[in-house]
């Protein structure tokens, strides 16, 4: 049976920690797998309770972060050489920046005979300067050459990393979207609308627009803020918003919030404009009570939050960035604009929160969309492919 040893930056929530959870529960029996994690952020949600839930044992590297830092990376880089050893994997497979550059680096100087790597996203642009951009790039052509392939989440992203910014040839990238259990978002969802709805005090003629993901700089939610001031004004309808998630952002969105006049509150059962729930642990359950997904991101690669919409019958509305147009279908269970385009952006967050009849018929599309390409058994049979076939050239 071959041994496969997978390695991820944190347990945090988010696509990443779902794909790698799936993956190394779900290939069994072919393939024994390990996990190996990093350490999450203070700022960020863990999300143990998806691998405990799975009957997974992750063995973690507590100097692995995700931000840059000499020593802790040197001292990660050694215990990962050390668990290779001790395991012998004939499969290192790394997900996400920081694992797939400490993992790689130990799985080729150990001399494992097959390396992949899954972008989730990537870095290179929207998050740094132009300096430390071309650093990230150069770091990531030199591990694409210690790589057996590369694992990209859509065609978009394949261009992107491949054309645009020709991290390695177009023979190294394979195509494999992620996968997920949707199930949830479909059972109970009016015992769970009601529930949600019942929590935060939403009578039933409010319309709920939640944005779910970190408060960090590249998720952009001063378009969603400038976007809500806009609707709030213009709206013949009762409107609620829903900020879910945390992060290094949460002072300076409350702030922009007070000076657009936009009353909020954590509490749950208080009315104002806006609501920070923090993380909300079952998504299933705040996707049901919501009306409309939001997302406001200028770079993203495959944003979980608009699979989950979709696969709860929810309308969608988002920035045209990264991997978004092969997750959704346009104008069909999704309006998207471009980036920076706030009068777009609010446009058509006003059309859905105004017409019944378009949230309606959009929330009919997606959910037959994304069970057909999201699930995690279709993730699990083309990974499962993708490694026989490098055993099979070593």
């Amino acid at each position: 049976m071959p041994k496969v040893l997978r390695i991820i930056n944190r347990l945090n929530l988010g696509g990443p920690t779902l794909n790698a959870a799936y993956l190394s529960k779900f290939m069994e029996p072919g393939f024994e797998t390990l996990l190996v994690s990093g350490m999450k952020d203070d700022s960020e949600e863990s999300s143990e309770f998806i691998v405990k839930d799975l009957d997974l044992h992750p063995v973690y590297v507590p100097e692995m972060y995700r931000e840059l830092h000499p020593f802790r990376d040197y001292k990660s880089y050694y215990k990962l050489r050390k668990i290779i050893d001790e395991f012998k994997p004939d499969i290192v497979h790394t997900h996400a920046a920081k694992a797939g550059a400490v993992g790689r680096l130990a799985a080729s100087h150990s001399g494992v005979p097959v390396i992949v790597h899954t972008f989730h996203g990537h870095i290179f642009h929207s998050y740094f300067n132009p300096v430390k951009t071309r650093m990230f790039l150069e770091i990531e052509r030199f591990l694409a050459r210690r790589t057996s392939k590369i694992v990209v989440l859509s065609e978009i992203q394949k261009q992107e990393l491949g054309g645009i910014y020709k991290i390695a040839p177009d023979k190294k990238f394979e195509i494999i979207p992620l996968g997920f259990d949707l199930r949830k978002f479909n059972d109970g969802q009016v015992e769970k609308r009601k529930d949600f709805r019942e929590k935060y005090n939403l009578d039933d003629d409010e319309i709920a627009i939640g944005i779910v993901g970190r408060l960090v700089p590249i998720k952009n939610h001063e378009l969603f803020l400038k976007a809500l001031s806009i609707v709030s004004k213009k709206t013949t309808k009762k409107i609620r918003a829903f900020i879910v998630g945390d992060g290094e952002d949460r002072k300076k969105i409350e702030q922009l919030a007070t000076s657009l006049g936009i009353e909020f509150t954590e509490q749950s059962g208080e009315k104002k404009l806006l609501t920070f729930t923090s993380w909300i642990k079952h998504i299933d359950i705040a996707f049901a009570g919501l009306d409309i997904i939001a997302l406001t991101s200028n770079n993203e690669g495959t944003p979980v939050s608009l699979i989950e919409a979709q696969a709860a019958g929810k309308p969608i509305v988002s920035t045209n960035v990264g991997g978004i147009e092969n997750i959704v279908i346009k104008d069909e269970t999704a309006l998207l604009s471009k980036v920076g385009d706030e009068n777009a952006f609010a446009a058509n967050l006003l059309q859905l929160t105004e017409s019944e009849e378009m949230r309606k018929k959009i929330s009919g599309q997606g959910n037959s969309f994304v069970h057909s390409r999201f699930s995690y058994q279709r993730l699990c049979g083309d990974m499962s492919q993708l490694y026989y076939s490098l055993l099979d050239k070593v």
